[in-house]
């Protein structure tokens, strides 16, 4: 595929980023702008045409060069289809966005959930290059994840495989915002961080993060730092269900790397620590020692450098 390029379009409720690249994810030219999803289906769909044109433009290159386009986007979807479900942050309800963008531009174009874009482009360009099975975790407002199986992204029978957030680690534990109880996400994420430390102030413990007007997981991953002992134990608790799902998906799914990313992986060692020792403990010691948990590789640019690996793979 040489000489020839592709798009990524990184597809979010507050923006969305358009990309050229080459077949090494040398970005060419790169363009974003808001969503503004209040504007209803049609307004985005114009928005996303918007974004192509421009970045092909800017790009300089010719368009028969130009093969596939790759979208991230959140989920639910159905990848097979091309179609948006429904998603909170965008106003797209069963909506084909894959046809219209198809016959405007007249190449292959592929839709996929903003997790498993995120692993692809984790496999081709950051942390997870050089393995043939990987899994992608993100933590932060959720929990979710991707899974690159035999060198192949593994989607399941309804695009929504690796909705690991939902993985139940605790049968009596909090209520979760899909109407489960005791889901990895309503335990290990950093809106669950942020609501146990609010928990164990509420009890009048003594804690510096009373300090603080709003306590995120921010706020508690700083005061553990600095060794607030609430905080601590806090991050022991919230961390300890992160290992317990991680170990989960090693003994599920026996992959080299398990990739973390989102913003509670930027808690950095106190997360690994925490995460390796759950994982050491509840695995077979083959599997624990034969699989990496390794910080994901690639910055504020992996939905867009996912987008396009998926167009990449796709392609091939």
């Amino acid at each position: 595929m040489a000489d020839n390029y592709v798009i990524g379009i990184d597809l979010g409720g507050t923006k969305i980023s358009g990309a050229v690249a080459d077949f090494d994810g040398n970005i060419v030219s790169q363009y974003t702008i808001p969503t503004k999803a209040e504007e209803g289906e049609e307004a985005v769909l114009q928005r996303i045409i918007l974004v192509i044109e421009k970045v092909i433009e800017e790009s300089k290159v010719a368009k028969d060069k130009i093969v596939t386009i790759g979208i991230g986007s959140p989920g639910p979807l159905d990848a097979k289809e091309g179609k948006i479900i429904t998603t909170p942050n965008l106003p797209f309800r069963n909506f084909n966005l894959v046809k219209p963008l198809k016959d405007k531009f007249n190449i292959p174009v592929y839709l996929d959930n903003d997790a498993n874009v995120a692993a692809m482009g984790e496999y081709i360009f950051g942390a997870g290059k050089g393995t043939s099975n990987m899994i992608f975790v993100t933590v932060s407002t959720g929990i979710g994840g991707g899974a690159i199986l035999n060198g192949k992204i593994y989607r399941g029978n309804t695009s929504n495989a690796l909705e690991i957030g939902h993985m139940t680690l605790e049968k009596d534990g909090p209520r979760c915002n899909c109407g489960n109880y005791g889901c990895a996400e309503a335990l290990a994420s950093g809106t669950a961080i942020g609501r146990l430390a609010k928990e164990e102030i509420a009890k009048g413990v003594k804690t510096s993060l009373t300090t603080y007007e709003n306590v995120t997981s921010y706020e508690v991953f700083k005061e553990a730092e600095k060794g607030d002992a609430v905080a601590k134990a806090v991050l022991d608790k919230a961390l300890n269900y992160l290992g317990i799902c991680i170990a989960n998906i090693i003994v599920s799914f026996d992959p080299e790397m398990v990739i973390i990313g989102g913003g509670v992986s930027k808690g950095g060692d106190i997360v690994f620590k925490k995460v390796q020792e759950v994982v050491n403990k509840r695995c077979f010691k083959s599997m624990a020692e034969s699989t990496k948990i390794v910080p994901a590789g690639l910055g504020t640019n992996a939905g867009l450098m996912g987008a396009v690996a998926l167009a990449i793979m796709e392609s091939k």
